[in-house]
């Protein structure tokens, strides 16, 4: 029986005895044992912050899903050699939901057999088409290009997906070495190609020879209510031209001519028209790797950034509707070393959380990163951040700033491999110390960053909805094999955006996010056409941290208008519609 001590100093009496004490039972302890007992609990207290904190910092884990998935596409070089700069270009990569079903689709762009280029032995290829991954919801994809339309058979580099006439569903242009087609989604799964009433195929030669694209930006860029697309396009390639240097070798970028890449301006009848000219666009011998339009002077207007292959970048600033060629004086025209590179695409994004957008290019050099100083100039920061000394002598191609551990500020992916010769490079994973500053850190998030790959396109997306961004790689070794790196998450938080404008996703291109969580503003454009072929998840992405409430979300739309949001809950998709608001999903 417990004695019962009313009224008992209990400081003072015996310790390790039980007293009841009214209704509480009390465990008298003397001093020593109070510090033991402090002791333990102390102990108990920093074993659960370690495990919370060690719950924070779990290591990302990217794991290779691709058998698993059901992704079976295989490049097809049109042949089975590997001797000209178009089998070394690659193949595209573009993210979409094709289907309206929230769930982030695959369209995976192939070559084929090329008469006059490809050997005779490659006939067997005519029937190489690009594929079409829908996604089942459940880590899996089904191919469909066949039932959706959109297979075709020509030799495709990257496809923008768009929703041209505003009827919900994203229709796809696709461009290609050749005549480009534009695919209509008729909201079926299936599409239909309205190339020619578009007038979008684009001439049938530039600079002599056959018009080669490798891109689309589309934006509205006169204001005037209706989508205009710009298309990049590359060289003149000339099939039976061989380097005298090196004869045995695929000639250099820098030995052919180059064609201008078009400005088409849709017309009231929703045809397109050529302004390239009219707009000084005009640069016939250019050879452009990719766009990026974006108002990176933050004066209202958006401008162009065009990465250049053995030549100068291009960054035309627009003033008022007129475009202007301002790469050198701003600063983005060469690499630190004043050479034009075999520049690939433009990759955007603040890497040092100053609200100022800044760019990533990726070469086959050591690849340049432009830090965005204001008033519309840049200082080359390439050696200095880290990125010089990682990137160089991997060759480069398609990369992407993006958060891979939804830790707030922007880290780099790289895909790799040697040009001219078939010869495989690591892959880079480059982590941001939330300064600016980086370090190549892919070792330890998976045994893909382990292997020597010979990669081109890349595209970042979160093809489950977890939160956490997942990679879709293209390679030209190992059969054509792409790679998809599911990303294993580590509990930080996060917040997806989907805008739309008053005629949808399309005019919303180029709006700028400003979201505040924890005393921290985070800034981001909406444009995914960022990476080298490739078109990315189409939503905006926000790593959080460990911030699960944000204060307080700014968009700042095409046309200048401004909306704010305050108190968002985060890890989850949201939609806002401009004049109308939040959408809850």
């Amino acid at each position: 029986m417990i004695p019962n001590k009313r009224g008992t100093d209990y400081k003072s009496a015996p310790a390790g005895r039980l007293y009841q004490a009214d209704n509480s039972a009390v465990l008298c302890l003397n001093s020593a044992a109070l510090r033991v007992k402090k002791s333990i609990y102390s102990c108990l207290v920093l074993i659960c912050l370690m495990t919370t904190l060690s719950a924070q910092k779990k290591n990302i884990t990217f794991t290779d899903v691709t058998a698993k998935a059901g992704i079976n596409f295989r490049l097809n070089y049109g042949d089975n050699s590997y001797k000209n700069i178009i089998e070394s270009s690659g193949s595209g990569i573009t993210i979409f939901d094709y289907n309206n079903d929230g769930l982030m689709d695959l369209y995976l762009m192939n070559g084929t057999y090329l008469e006059g280029i490809s050997d005779p032995s490659g006939k067997k290829y005519r029937n190489a088409h690009n594929e079409l991954y829908k996604n089942n919801g459940d880590g899996t994809f089904t191919e469909v290009s066949e039932l959706a339309g959109i297979g075709g058979h020509q030799w495709s580099m990257a496809a923008g997906a768009i929703d041209l006439d505003k009827d919900g569903f994203q229709d796809l242009y696709v461009l290609n070495y050749g005549p480009n087609v534009f695919y209509h989604n008729n909201g079926n799964g299936t599409f239909s190609d309205i190339t020619s009433s578009l007038g979008l195929a684009g001439p049938e030669k530039l600079n002599g020879f056959i018009k080669w694209s490798i891109g689309v930006s589309f934006w509205d860029y006169n204001h005037d209510g209706r989508l205009d697309a710009m298309v990049g396009n590359f060289l003149a390639f000339d099939p039976s031209y061989v380097s005298p240097g090196t004869p045995g070798m695929m000639p250099s970028p820098a030995e052919y001519n180059g064609q201008e890449s078009m400005l088409y301006e849709q017309q009231t009848n929703g045809k397109f028209a050529d302004v390239t000219k009219k707009n000084n666009l005009s640069y016939p011998d250019s050879k452009c790797m990719g766009l990026t339009v974006f108002d990176y002077d933050d004066d209202g207007d958006i401008d162009i950034f065009q990465a250049n292959d053995h030549q100068l970048n291009f960054l035309f600033r627009n003033d008022n509707g007129i475009y202007k060629e301002v790469a050198v004086k701003s600063g983005v025209a060469a690499n630190s070393k004043g050479i034009g590179t075999g520049s690939m695409h433009g990759s955007i994004g603040d890497i040092d959380g100053d609200g100022l957008i800044d760019i990533l290019v990726s070469d086959l050099d050591y690849g340049a990163l432009y830090h965005n100083i204001g008033n519309g100039l840049f200082e080359d920061i390439t050696e200095k951040s880290g990125v010089a000394g990682a990137m160089e002598g991997k060759s480069s191609w398609g990369a992407q700033l993006f958060d891979f551990d939804n830790d707030g500020d922007l880290d780099i992916i790289a895909a790799d491999g040697t040009a001219e010769v078939l010869i495989s490079q690591y892959p880079l994973l480059l982590e941001n110390d939330g300064k600016g500053n980086y370090n190549n850190a892919g070792k330890e998030h998976g045994s893909y960053f382990l292997t020597k790959r010979s990669g081109r396109s890349l595209a970042v997306w979160d093809f489950n909805n977890d939160g956490f961004l997942d990679i879709i790689i293209s390679h030209l070794d190992k059969g054509g094999s792409p790679v998809l790196l599911r990303n294993e998450g580590n509990g930080n938080h996060w917040l997806g955006i989907t805008l739309k404008g008053t005629d949808g996703q399309a005019s919303a291109i180029g709006a700028k996010v400003t979201l505040a969580t924890g005393g921290k503003e985070k800034v981001m454009v909406n444009q995914w056409a960022t990476s080298y072929l490739a078109n990315n998840d189409p939503r905006m992405h926000f790593g959080l941290g460990q911030q699960k409430n944000i204060d307080h979300l700014e968009v700042r739309w095409p046309d200048g208008k401004k909306e704010v949001y305050n108190n968002i809950e985060s890890d989850r998709y949201i939609t806002i519609q401009k004049g109308t608001g939040l959408i809850e999903k």
